[in-house]
C-alpha cells in the first residue's frame, strides 16, 4: 500500500471517529457546548473534531466514550483509527474502557445493496417499515444485524426533551417489533434499552433454525415497529451508517391533513442544506405519499425529511428521530 493509499484511509478513520462522537451526542441530547464542559474542552475542539478539522487522540476518546455512555463505539472508532495510522506496526494501546463489543465478527462487512424506509401515519400513529438488502462481501458469516431507534421530540433542547421520555419513554410493547428474512421470522435481542433510545440486534435465526448471510451472499430483510404520534414528530432521518448503494423514502400521509414535505442534507465536510432534489407526490386511496430517493450516498452523510399538515394545526407537534 502506498503513502497516498494510506492517508486516504487515516481520513476514513477519522471521519468514522468524528461521526460516531457526533451520532452519539445527538441520541443523548447534548448540545457541543455541554459536552465539551462535561469532558473539559473548549466548545470550539469538539466543534473542530466533528467536522473533522482536528484529528482524534486518545485523552479525546475516552473522555468522550465516559461522558457519552457510549457502549465502546466511540472508542472502538479510535482503535480503528489508530490501526489506520499505524497500519503494519500499530503502537500498543490502552484496554479499552468496559463494555466492550465488536458489532460483527471479525472477517465480515456488510454492505446495503438497496435501503428502502416507508413511513405510514393513520392520523394517530405512525408505523415504519424498514427493507434492506445486504450482501456479506467479508471472509466469514454474519448472523446479525444492528438497528437504531431513537426519538427527539426537543431537537436543541436536551433538558425538556429528556423530561418528556423520562415521564414517557418508549417502551417495547408499544414499538411492536417484527423483522423477517427469507421469509422467516428473526428473533431479536435488546443490546440498548433507554427512553429514547434502543438498539437492537435482529438475529439469523428463529426457534426453528438458524440462516445466516454466507460471504458472497445477499438478502432481504424487513423490520417494522411503532410509535404514537406522541412521541413521534415531524421529522424522519436516515444516517448513513454502512456503505449504501440506493436509498429510498417514502412518507405517506392522509390527504385530508393536506401534508406538505421538504428536507436537507448534511454530511461530514458540510453543513445542512436542501435536498439536491425534491421528493415526489403521488395520491393512492385517500393517502399522499412523498418518495425521495439517492445512489451511492456519502458515509457518514444524513438525509432529513420534514414535514406538516396544513389542514390540521393541532396534529403538529415537536420533532422526532427514528432510524
Amino acid at each position: 500500500m502506498d503513502a497516498r493509499d494510506d492517508a486516504l484511509t487515516v481520513e476514513q478513520a477519522a471521519e468514522s471517529f468524528a461521526a460516531e462522537v457526533a451520532y452519539w451526542r445527538e441520541v443523548r441530547g447534548l448540545a457541543k457546548r455541554e459536552l465539551a464542559r462535561r469532558m473539559g474542552f473548549d466548545p470550539s475542539y469538539v466543534s473542530h473534531v466533528e467536522l473533522g478539522r482536528h484529528k482524534p487522540t486518545e485523552d479525546f476518546a475516552r473522555r468522550a466514550e465516559e461522558a457519552l455512555n457510549a457502549g465502546k463505539a466511540i472508542w472502538k472508532r479510535w482503535l480503528e483509527y489508530e490501526t489506520a495510522r499505524a497500519p503494519v506496526a500499530p503502537t500498543a494501546v490502552a484496554p479499552a474502557p468496559r463494555r466492550s463489543e465488536q458489532p460483527y465478527a471479525t472477517g465480515s462487512a456488510i454492505v446495503v445493496e438497496h435501503d428502502a424506509a416507508r413511513l405510514d401515519y393513520d392520523g394517530r400513529l405512525y408505523r415504519l417499515t424498514m427493507r434492506r438488502l445486504l450482501r456479506n462481501t467479508g471472509s466469514e458469516p454474519i448472523t446479525r444485524y444492528l438497528i437504531r431507534i431513537s426519538v427527539d421530540r426537543n431537537p436543541g433542547e436536551p433538558e425538556q426533551s429528556n423530561a418528556h421520555y423520562r415521564e414517557h419513554p418508549l417502551t417495547w410493547d408499544e414499538l411492536s417489533l417484527t423483522a423477517t428474512c427469507r421469509g422467516e421470522a428473526m428473533r431479536w435481542q435488546a443490546k440498548h434499552d433507554r427512553d429514547a433510545f434502543k438498539e437492537v440486534w435482529l438475529l439469523f435465526e428463529n426457534e426453528q433454525g438458524r440462516f445466516p448471510l454466507y460471504p458472497g451472499e445477499s438478502v432481504w430483510i424487513e423490520y417494522a415497529y411503532s410509535v404514537g404520534e406522541e412521541k413521534w414528530g415531524r421529522w424522519f432521518q436516515r444516517a448513513v451508517r454502512l456503505p449504501t448503494e440506493h436509498l429510498v423514502v417514502e412518507l405517506a400521509f392522509p390527504v385530508e391533513l393536506d401534508p406538505v414535505v421538504w428536507g436537507t442534507e448534511t454530511s461530514m465536510t458540510a453543513e445542512a442544506a436542501p435536498l439536491r432534489t425534491a421528493p415526489v407526490q403521488r395520491e393512492e386511496g385517500g393517502v399522499r405519499v412523498f418518495a425521495w430517493s439517492t445512489s451511492a450516498p456519502a458515509l457518514h452523510a444524513r438525509y432529513r425529511l420534514e414535514w406538516r399538515f396544513r389542514a390540521s394545526p393541532e396534529h403538529e407537534a415537536d420533532n422526532g428521530e427514528f432510524r
